[in-house]
C-alpha cells in the first residue's frame, strides 16, 4: 500500500504542478476563457458519466444551484482568470501567486460571521507570506529582477485567489452530492457555462480561426483534460481515502516548485534568484500557517483547495 500511495502522490505532484505550463501551451493559439470552457465541459461530462455509471445519484436541483455558484467562483473566477493572466505572466510565477491561496482563506475565515480568528502566529505567517508576494511581483528595485510583470496579469491572479476563496468558503455549508467526484464534475459543467459566456462577452473569439490552432496548443488542451483533470482528480480522491491527510496536503507545497521548474525548462521562462527567494518565503509561510492552525483546519482546507 505504501508503494501505491507514493506513486499516486508523485503523480499528483507532477500532474497538478504541470497544469500551469499546460495552460500556457494551450492559450498560445486558443483564447484563454474558451480553452478553459472546453476543458471543463469535457472533463465534467466524463466525471459525471463515470460517477453515474458507478451508481451515484445525479445532483438535485438545489445541488445544481450550489455547484453552479461554486463552479463559477472556482473555475471561471479562479482558473479562467489564471488562464487569462498567463498571456502576460510566466506560468511559474502564476503558480507561486496561486499557492498563497491558504492565506486568503485565513483572511476570509477571519472576516466572515462566526469564522475562525487567526492567532498571532498565523498573523505573522500572513505578513511574511505577503512580503514574499511583494518580492515576487514588486518593483525591480525591490525584486532585483529585470523582468517587468504585467500589472493587469497580477491583478487578475490576485482576483482569482479572492474568487476561489469565496467559492471555497461557500462550499463549507453548501448542499452538495455525496460523491466528491460527482460534485467536481457538476462544478466543472456549470463553471464551463460561465466560461463560454465570458468568452463571448469579451469578444476573444472575434478573428480567431480554429484552423490556426497549433499542435502545441492542442496537446496542451488534451493534457489538461485527460491528465490534469481526470488523472489528477482521480489520484487525489484515492489518496484522500488511503493516505494521511497531512501527507496528501503536501501537494500544495510541492506543486508551485514543479511549476516553476517546468516553466523554466520547457517554457523558457526566466528564473532569477528573486523567484527562489519569493518561493521559499511564500511556501514557507503557508506551511507555517497550516501547522499553527491545527490539524482539523488543514484537513478541511486541503479538501477545498483541491477542487482546482
Amino acid at each position: 500500500m505504501k508503494t501505491k500511495i507514493w506513486i499516486a502522490l508523485i503523480a499528483l505532484y507532477l500532474v497538478w504542478g504541470s497544469t500551469y505550463l499546460g495552460i500556457k501551451f494551450a492559450i498560445e493559439t486558443i483564447p484563454p476563457f474558451f480553452h478553459a470552457g472546453i476543458r471543463f465541459l469535457i472533463s465534467g461530462i466524463i466525471l459525471v458519466v463515470w460517477q453515474r455509471a458507478a451508481g451515484y445519484e445525479m445532483p438535485t436541483r438545489k445541488q445544481w444551484v450550489s455547484t453552479a455558484f461554486i463552479g463559477t467562483m472556482l473555475l471561471l473566477g479562479g482558473n479562467g482568470l489564471v488562464a487569462w493572466a498567463e498571456q502576460f505572466i510566466p506560468s511559474g510565477i502564476a503558480a507561486l501567486i496561486i499557492s498563497s491561496m491558504p492565506m486568503f482563506l485565513v483572511i476570509a475565515e477571519a472576516v466572515r460571521p462566526n469564522g475562525a480568528k487567526p492567532n498571532w502566529q498565523t498573523i505573522v505567517g500572513l505578513l511574511v507570506g505577503f512580503a514574499g508576494i511583494f518580492i515576487l511581483v514588486g518593483p525591480s528595485q525591490i525584486s532585483g529582477s529585470n523582468v517587468q510583470l504585467n500589472p493587469s496579469g497580477i491583478v487578475a491572479l490576485l482576483g482569482a485567489c479572492i474568487l476561489w476563496t469565496t467559492g471555497s468558503i461557500y462550499s463549507r455549508t453548501a448542499d452538495l452530492p455525496k460523491s466528491s467526484l460527482m460534485t467536481t464534475g457538476a462544478e466543472m459543467l456549470m463553471g464551463s457555462i460561465g466560461l463560454f459566456i465570458v468568452s463571448l462577452l469579451t469578444g476573444e473569439l472575434k478573428g480567431w480561426d480554429p484552423a490556426q490552432v497549433s499542435a502545441h496548443s492542442m496537446y496542451g488542451l488534451l493534457y489538461l483534460i485527460t491528465i490534469g483533470s481526470i488523472i489528477g482528480f482521480g489520484s487525489y480522491t484515492w489518496l484522500l481515502q488511503n493516505a494521511p491527510i497531512s501527507l496528501v496536503a503536501t501537494y500544495a507545497y510541492v506543486n508551485p516548485i514543479v511549476a516553476v521548474l517546468l516553466g523554466s525548462w520547457l517554457g523558457n521562462e526566466p528564473l532569477g534568484p528573486h523567484v527562489w527567494l519569493a518561493a521559499a518565503i511564500i511556501i514557507g509561510s503557508v506551511i507555517f500557517i497550516n501547522t499553527t492552525r491545527g490539524k482539523p483546519k488543514v484537513k478541511k482546507e486541503a479538501e477545498l483547495v483541491a477542487v482546482e
